[in-house]
């Protein structure tokens, strides 16, 4: 991917729009639309990192209903030719193909390396990598089984939704506080799978959601791994302007 001069490429993640509930959402939903319609004026990309959504799930011919101000200016976005790409992060793992067809956003279910400018990044969502978490990444696995799909399908959406959304809701990562905290960096498996990642070729960055934590730490050899943050306590988000890749918060 080409930068072309004066133009930078944004990086935000972890949202959980719907969380805790549509009203309560309903500001910070606002806030992001307010930051998605000024960096539009000089991006040359916009990269969303997952769990935009608290709950998402595609029947063949339904979605969750809300959201219009996002799905708008993100309809705007792409349509005035600036590429935006999503990565599926945990709480809307069961996304497919709407957000493709409806609004030409490549949608990843894995990490990917972009090459932009001449800068390398891995970027991805952060879920399931790196050692520990098995119990999570068996749960995953069962998440993402076809079949297990296939059954929820067999719901009403007005049950499935529901039933999802509680569920969602009482996630850890939205409710609790133990994973939003510094482990430290030995403590920090995001890093740990950054650094073994190295060990078979060089990225100048690893761009993460997830931790809800804003996080930037060195990996050595001018490589460095980026946590974004989230827009639920910290509204912050990376940029990255042809040279190097920063942090900042949205204030307003």
């Amino acid at each position: 991917m080409n930068l072309p001069e004066g133009k930078k490429v944004y990086f935000a993640s972890d949202n959980h729009l719907g969380a805790p509930s549509p009203d309560k959402s309903l500001p910070r939903e606002k806030k992001f639309v307010q930051w998605l319609d000024e960096v539009k004026a000089d991006a040359a990309a916009i990269f969303l990192l997952g769990d935009l959504f608290d709950f998402w799930f595609e029947y063949k011919t339904v979605v969750p209903k809300g959201f219009t101000r996002t799905l708008g200016k993100l309809a705007e976005i792409t349509d005035r030719g600036i590429p935006v790409f999503f990565f599926v992060g945990n709480h809307d793992l069961w996304m497919d193909d709407y957000f493709e067809k409806e609004l030409g956003i490549p949608v990843f279910h894995r990490p990917q390396v972009f090459n932009i400018g001449g800068t390398r990044f891995f970027i991805g969502h952060g879920d399931g990598l790196g050692p520990g978490d098995k119990g999570y990444k068996r749960m995953k696995k069962l998440f993402t089984n076809p079949v297990a799909k296939w059954f929820f399908r067999w719901l009403h959406p007005d049950i499935g939704v529901k039933l999802a959304q509680y569920l969602s809701v009482k996630n850890k990562l939205i409710s609790g506080d133990e994973d939003v905290k510094f482990l430290g960096e030995d403590k920090e498996w995001l890093v740990h799978y950054a650094r073994r990642k190295l060990e078979a070729q060089h990225y100048d960055y690893f761009i993460f959601g997830h931790r809800h934590l804003p996080l930037e730490i060195s990996l050595g050899g001018n490589s460095r791994y980026i946590n974004l943050g989230d827009w639920i306590h910290y509204y912050t988000y990376g940029v990255f302007d042809g040279q190097r890749t920063e942090l900042l918060e949205y204030k307003k």
